[in-house]
């Protein structure tokens, strides 16, 4: 049966192998897991640190101009159909 691991249990494991106090076969023992899996969640935690500290700040600013120009729209379309509401109540009550 496979298992699944929470992402918080895989960084505890990972951050007790990095500290290099213990083998890693007595890690995966006492966590009850294969001792190649846990070489492969180093790797990949190793892999990305890199990108962890990467400023991603273009991107969000390019999300919120993106959404303040989705706002800015519907309130424009809010105002139309708002003054077309009114136009039919004042006709429908001269008919």
């Amino acid at each position: 049966m496979r298992k699944n691991h929470t992402p918080e249990f895989k960084a505890k494991v990972v951050l007790e192998a990095l500290r290099e106090e213990k083998m890693t076969n007595q890690i995966a023992s006492e966590n009850e897991i294969q001792p190649n899996m846990l070489s492969r969640w180093k790797a990949e935690a190793i892999k990305g640190l890199p990108t962890l500290f990467r400023k991603d700040a273009s991107e969000t600013e390019k999300l919120k101009a993106a959404y303040e120009r989705k706002i800015d729209e519907l309130y424009t379309q809010i105002g139309r159909l708002t003054t077309d509401l009114e136009w039919l109540k004042k006709k429908l009550k001269l008919s």
